[in-house]
């Protein structure tokens, strides 16, 4: 059964780090488009940032560019989310997603495959 698995959320202070992973089992997760995204209480889910499945191509929120950073170990069939520089406007919840098409896409709509998502708080 295919499934994504999110990990690394957890309370963190204004300005620090935290390193989101998206685990993938039941199928091999370098075939798909990877994105994050995000969800804060009484907002829609909106795109933070997508990888292709190479590896070779990015895209990032205007409001994470310079923040985030995403990458992909095919080989541990792992996504990651390196997020630093974390605001309190970064609070909510992480969902990581799949989607067979070969295009990077911000658009929720577009992606089959969901997590369970992981609780991202930044807060002094």
């Amino acid at each position: 059964q295919l499934q994504l698995v999110e990990s690394g959320g957890g309370l963190v202070q204004p300005g620090g780090s935290l390193r989101l992973s998206c685990a993938a089992s039941g199928f091999t997760l370098r075939n798909y488009v990877i994105g994050w995204f995000r969800q804060a209480p009484g907002k829609e889910r909106e795109g933070v940032s997508c990888i292709n499945s190479s590896g070779g191509r990015t895209n990032y929120a205007d409001s994470v560019k310079g923040r985030f950073i995403i990458s992909r170990d095919n080989d541990k069939n792992t996504v990651y989310l390196q997020m630093s520089s974390l605001k309190p406007e970064d609070t909510a919840f992480y969902y990581c997603a799949a989607r067979t098409s070969p295009y990077c896409s911000m658009t929720k709509d577009s992606y089959s495959y969901w997590g369970q998502g992981t609780q991202v708080t930044v807060s002094s």
